[in-house]
């Protein structure tokens, strides 16, 4: 996203007139709000706790049932299954994988890494072959993932990515610069370079959380909406692991936190995850002729190599839906409640959509939202599941969780069911990381490196060819790097 729209341009955003701010999600208002399961209620003995009911605790849930039928599932969820960024996010079901890849093998060694980085590919593909097996229609279609580059420096960067990532576990098959003489599909206005990865996916959120929760619950896991959890407590002496809600105590042999931009609400949680904002805006229907004219033919998802990113698709009803970061955090930790976006953020996204595709500059925007995520210290995603105090969790996953939650779900059901597999040994698994500083250093810091970013954006378009220094700064501060 490029920084700073003006008063004019907010005023400029056009609206429809049936435009929403917040309440929840498009995805959500398009398939309607779920109609409320149960609440907890009161203290009950499980298997397994699984606390948040997102895709993370629901494919947890799900692949527990399927191995273990006997098993007792609970999913305790304060709100609904997919309230937040499940049923929030850019449906970007792709290989991505958040983290310091160097980081990871310094622990584990290279060959590792390729294994996780292969592991996230064929997991694309399992999300695709469980929606189909258990019936969920989501408008998946594998299209796969476009980057492109607006300028010079992008254009580098780009060129970099690719190459490094082939020394990660992507081949030339996997990853690649296209040609732009044999490329005249999906015109972006001033790219310079483009790369297409075939594993990726558009997928419609709110359709694919419902359907999994539903899914999971056919099989026999019990979820309990409306049902806060306070509290997480370990194995003590003689007592079970716990969670605690106002209805009750739920006690289980193991509890597994999967509550990922949420995790900062839970006692003793504050500084774990920091709590990153994103927003999205979605169109009305485009035209026909519109669509000709940008060659977005098949539903590929598409980003840009800005440090303050996009990502967009296009939906199964011609709209065009397009996210960045917003205001990426807010003072001590805070959250939205259901969705809203500052009108500036607004503008500015709509500002992205223009830049990249002109002839759809006038359509009007029906719906904005925003949701958290959750980013660790080290911004290197994790899963674990501690035999001694009976607690798991899995998450911080920078923005990339639509295929890593599966692959989550997957390795904590492999842990709680106490088997060594290929998922067990995968270098994500057990990583510990220190929390983020307290307030308010963590809120300066972050206001501090994401307007680094945006500086490094702005000079990168208007004179520098290279990555700017800002943005090595920013990392470095943030500590990605």
């Amino acid at each position: 996203m490029t920084p700073f729209a003006t008063a004019a341009e907010m005023r400029a955003v056009p609206r429809s007139s049936g435009f929403r701010n917040g309440g929840v999600s498009y995805w959500f208002r398009d398939v309607g709000m779920p109609e409320r399961r149960t609440a907890l209620p009161g203290g009950a003995d499980y298997d397994v706790c699984i606390v948040g009911a997102g895709y993370t605790g629901l494919w947890t849930a799900y692949y527990l049932k399927k191995a273990r039928p006997d098993l007792r599932v609970a999913v305790l969820e304060r709100e609904f299954a997919g309230f937040g960024a499940s049923g929030r996010n850019g449906g970007w079901l792709s290989a991505e994988f958040a983290g310091s890849k160097r980081r990871y093998a310094a622990t584990h060694g290279k060959g590792a890494v390729v294994a996780l980085q292969r592991a996230m590919m064929a997991s694309v593909d399992e999300v695709i072959s469980v929606a189909e097996q258990e019936g969920v229609d989501a408008d998946i279609v594998k299209g796969g993932m476009r980057l492109v580059a607006t300028n010079p420096a992008q254009k580098a960067r780009l060129q970099e990515e690719v190459a490094d990532l082939h020394e990660w576990g992507y081949w030339p098959e996997d990853l690649h610069l296209l040609d732009p003489r044999g490329e005249p599909r999906l015109q972006v206005d001033g790219a310079v370079a483009a790369a297409y990865s075939p594993h990726a996916a558009r997928v419609h959120p709110a359709k694919l959380v419902t359907g999994l929760a539903a899914a999971a619950e056919a099989l026999g896991a019990d979820i309990f909406e409306d049902t806060a959890v306070s509290e997480i407590r370990p194995r003590t002496g003689g007592e079970r692991p716990c969670a605690v809600t106002p209805a009750g105590t739920v006690r289980a042999d193991h509890v597994i936190r999967a509550t990922e931009g949420f995790t900062s609400g839970l006692n003793g949680q504050r500084r774990q995850w920091l709590p990153m904002n994103s927003s999205m805006i979605a169109t009305e229907p485009l035209s026909d002729v519109m669509w000709r004219h940008i060659g977005w033919e098949r539903p590929e998802v598409l980003g840009d190599t800005a440090h303050a990113y996009c990502y967009a698709q296009r939906t199964a009803d011609g709209r065009i839906a397009i996210g960045g970061r917003g205001v990426p955090y807010r003072f001590g930790s805070a959250r939205d409640s259901n969705g809203a976006t500052p009108p500036q953020t607004i503008a500015e996204l709509w500002r992205v959509l223009a830049r990249l595709f002109p002839v759809a500059a006038e359509v009007p925007i029906v719906h904005a939202w925003s949701g958290v995520l959750g980013v660790p210290r080290d911004w290197c995603p994790t899963v674990d599941l501690d035999p001694e105090t009976g607690l798991g969790w899995a998450g911080g996953y920078v923005g990339s969780g639509v295929t890593t939650s599966n692959l989550a779900g997957r390795t904590l059901r492999d842990l709680v069911l106490g088997e060594r597999t290929d998922l067990t040994q995968l270098p994500w698994v057990g990583r510990r990381v220190r929390g983020w500083e307290p307030e308010p250093v963590r809120w300066a810091g972050t206001r501090l490196v994401y307007g680094l970013y945006r500086g490094a954006d702005r000079r990168e378009s208007d004179r520098v060819s290279r990555t700017s220094r800002l943005a090595g700064i920013a990392g470095r501060l943030a500590g990605r790097d």
